[in-house]
């Protein structure tokens, strides 16, 4: 039984952490920027979070040092944090093959060589839904494709924050809807339920903002002269194990089994295409890996200040004052995805947001009796909506910098995340 009273000081930590990081990035991007660098990203996540668990741990005298580590031990040594953690590695590594490979540019110059030049527009949009769940990764979709819908843009004479707007678009669908992406591992993996079942709840919701967008585009199109389209280069086989990974993922198969059949795919076809050797392969699989660190310690350190938090009785307070102001499951749905937000606004970071909101995002799921697929789609989306419109979010930035356009100019042009924000809500509001 919880005898736990709600203690909002317990909630100190996080302030922290928000001052630090957010403070910091408002500073260098906007105050006193720094050449070439991004303000959100001066000081490290890691920084941030490692000065806000120092400040959990000076909390509460009534418990020692040593039973305040005990805490963080279980709070770190859950079995779904373990599991996220081991995905993450997985992921890392397959996502460094596979662009070592070749695999990525491969399989966007084969959908841009078979697209018309009358839907050159749309099918930017469904080649970066379709890149971005193969790959697993906004970014890596964006930093793709952008050069190249910055070449349709000007052939065609199209507005160049338009057509960025659509790449960008696409890919937070894919993200949002990728098994093998790091916030749909965050979001699954915290809340306990399978991929598939998450994906089943997304799917509903992702879709039809999707398909409205994609008519949007048509239409577009219909009312616009053709662009003039590059014929491009690629390999088949090298494009191959992406769809096979995103079928078996589609199909339910182990997460683990899938990154695992996706490897092997990669280092056998890349070998004998050329583009990889077994050294090369293994260096891009440690390159891959290396790049997940910052996102596992960053897990790590969450659930160590969550855990602390929540024995602090930061979680009960949290808890009471959604009591006070949602009496329902619609106002618990509500709850999670206004603090998914928030955590994304302050963070610039989809997955950081999901992995700091996911322990109260459990916690409100089960004092309302939300189903914890509902919750980890809410967390997924919403967190993905957000990232996907802030101007100085990785996403946003890396897309101006590529097309040289400002990031605010994007945003009217986002069409697909405007409207899944719409989707959320009437979810939200159908919901019994």
């Amino acid at each position: 039984m919880n005898n736990r009273r709600p203690n909002a000081a317990a909630l100190l930590p996080i302030f922290i952490f928000l001052i630090i990081y957010l403070g910091s990035g408002i500073y260098f991007e906007y105050i006193h920027p720094e050449e070439g660098r991004m303000g959100f990203y001066v000081i490290s996540v890691v920084v941030a979070f490692g000065m806000a668990l120092i400040a959990a741990f000076a909390q509460n005298r009534d418990l020692d040092f040593n039973a305040k580590i005990h805490i963080c031990a279980k709070g770190v040594g859950d079995d779904n944090i373990m599991i996220m953690l081991f995905i993450f590695l997985m992921a890392g590594a397959f996502s460094g093959l596979a662009n070592a490979a070749g695999g990525a540019l491969s399989t966007a110059n084969m959908m841009l060589d078979i697209l018309p030049g009358s839907f050159a527009v749309p099918g930017l949009f469904i080649i970066a839904c379709l890149i971005s769940m193969s790959m697993g990764t906004s970014v890596g979709t964006i930093t793709v494709l952008v050069p190249i819908a910055a070449e349709v843009a000007r052939n065609a004479g199209i507005s160049m924050p338009f057509v960025v707007g659509t790449v960008v678009s696409g890919s937070m669908f894919g993200d949002n809807l990728s098994v093998i992406s790091d916030t749909t591992i965050a979001a699954t993996r915290t809340q306990g339920v399978e991929m598939r079942d998450k994906f089943k709840v997304n799917i509903r919701i992702a879709l039809p903002a999707a398909l409205l967008a994609l008519l949007i585009l048509v239409i577009f199109s219909l009312r616009n002269p053709a662009a003039q389209l590059d014929r491009f280069e690629f390999n088949l086989w090298l494009a191959l194990p992406y769809f096979i990974v995103l079928i078996l993922a589609l199909l339910g198969l182990n997460v683990f089994l899938v990154l695992g059949i996706g490897i092997v795919l990669f280092f056998l076809i890349g070998g004998a295409s050329g583009t990889l050797s077994v050294s090369t392969g293994f260096s891009a699989m440690g390159t891959g890996t290396n790049g997940m660190f910052e996102t596992m310690i960053v897990t790590i350190l969450v659930a160590s200040i969550s855990a602390l938090m929540k024995e602090y009785g930061g979680f009960d307070a949290v808890l009471a004052f959604i009591r006070k102001h949602a009496r329902s499951r619609r106002g618990g749905m509500a709850g999670i995805a206004f603090l998914t937000s928030l955590m994304d606004i302050a963070t610039a970071n989809n997955t950081v947001a999901i992995v700091i909101a996911a322990p109260l995002a459990r916690e409100i799921s089960e004092e309302y009796a939300i189903e914890p697929q509902k919750t980890a789609s809410l967390l997924d989306t919403v967190s993905c909506i957000t990232q996907g419109l802030i101007p100085y979010g990785a996403q946003l930035l890396i897309a101006a910098s590529l097309a040289g356009i400002s990031s605010i100019s994007i945003i009217p042009f986002l069409f697909y995340q405007f409207l899944l924000a719409l989707f959320v809500v009437i979810s939200i509001l159908r919901d019994r």
